[in-house]
């Protein structure tokens, strides 16, 4: 296979080019009519793109330093679900304002007792003619402060296993009943939120998918969650990159401790990886394949390549790695200190490197489904009881 983009001359490139040299400063909403913020959903709302045309869009505009709209949960998460099962109605109310940034969502999935076993959720959904009334509450909602919309996932059936009687919402975050209470985290800064849902209406019209059949649809969003926490920036898709820290290396004249020179050559050979098996995610996404197996793989992969890059970045600072405006070997912060204090949120958010080593487990290697989920015991417990428990 051949893993270099089309040349120079690529008619593709060409289409991008003109297009950018008639709207070299575009907006959200310009770049969502040219389909340039999803090129590979279908038309209207992308271009049904194949991988290379997306990747030579996406060099264009990295070229260009044109950037899409910053709504990675409604384009990310939400958009590809609604695409998978939402209804024509539900697609043309939301999709376009989606990627246009004019409307951010937030994901309304975790809770305080159910995070890593996610279909444990307590959150209930009971219909009442016309809507349905949620009670319940979320946490580790990133971006429900700005949010116009939230995908929701709530119990719909309390008599059945649990990973049925969960059906699939979008709700609108400014329905009477809904409080966001900010969680500050130790960068000072104020990324993630507590929802509480005291007796929201939501119109059954809202409803995605058929009822107590969400998990299938919570499933295609987390896949898609970990195609999108998985791209080249550190901090999930934002922040520096490997290359980055590297360039900033070669700048400065490179270095010679043989240890330092050592996890370098390892954060090149695994940015390389990442990107090779970015390609094939994109590939099977955009010939209409939901993630798989393979998104875990990524994403346990990029969350802790993203704190190497940090941890190297802060111990090429040196002394100064303890100020927070001191970056490596002696450049402008720029984010570095910020980012090594988020980066052990890395491998906890999206699910943790602990579930996406057990999906792989199961799912890949084809081991037995871990005790504690099937049989509601710990490990310990599990190792200890008879082999007839």
């Amino acid at each position: 296979m051949d893993f270099e983009l089309p040349p120079e001359d690529d008619p593709h490139r060409l289409a991008v080019r003109a297009w950018l040299e008639e709207n070299p400063k575009p907006s959200g909403r310009a770049l969502a009519e040219a389909g340039y913020v999803a090129p590979h959903w279908p038309r209207p709302w992308g271009l049904d793109a194949d991988a290379i045309e997306q990747l030579v869009i996406d060099d264009e505009l990295a070229r260009a330093r044109v950037s899409r709209p910053a709504n990675p949960i409604g384009i990310g998460w939400a958009g590809p679900t609604l695409l998978h099962a939402g209804t024509d109605e539900q697609k043309g109310r939301y999709l376009f304002c989606l990627l246009t940034g004019e409307q951010i969502w937030c994901q309304l999935f975790s809770e305080p007792g159910s995070g890593s076993d996610l279909a444990s959720l307590g959150t209930r959904a009971v219909r009442d003619g016309d809507e349905w009334v949620v009670n319940g509450q979320k946490i580790w909602t990133s971006l429900a402060q700005y949010s116009r919309y939230g995908i929701l996932i709530a119990r719909t059936d309390p008599d059945v296993p649990k990973h049925q009687g969960i059906s699939y919402f979008i709700c609108p975050m400014d329905a009477a009943g809904i409080e966001v209470r900010p969680i500050i985290e130790m960068t000072g800064a104020h990324t993630f939120n507590e929802v509480f849902l005291t007796d929201v209406r939501i119109p059954a019209g809202n409803l995605v998918g058929e009822v107590n059949q969400g998990w299938a649809l919570a499933k295609v969003t987390l896949g898609n969650e970990r195609v999108s926490l998985s791209s080249p920036g550190a901090l999930w898709g934002r922040g520096p990159t490997a290359g980055d820290l590297l360039s900033l290396v070669r700048e400065a004249g490179g270095v010679a401790d043989p240890t330092l020179r050592s996890r370098l050559v390892r954060l090149h050979v695994e940015a390389e990886i990442l990107r090779l098996i970015r390609l094939r995610t994109v590939t099977a996404r955009i010939k209409g394949e939901e993630p798989g197996p393979e998104a875990s793989i990524r994403k346990v992969l990029a969350d802790e390549h993203g704190q190497r890059i940090l941890g190297l970045a802060k111990d090429l600072a040196g002394p100064g790695g303890m100020l927070t405006d001191a970056g490596p070997l002696g450049t402008p912060v720029d984010g570095w200190h910020h980012g090594y204090l988020f980066a052990p949120a890395l491998t906890v958010g999206g699910g943790t490197g602990e579930v996406q080593r057990n999906i792989l487990a199961e799912r890949v290697l084809g081991l037995p489904h871990d005790p504690d989920l099937d049989q509601g015991r710990t490990w310990s417990e599990a190792r200890r009881a008879p082999a007839s428990a």
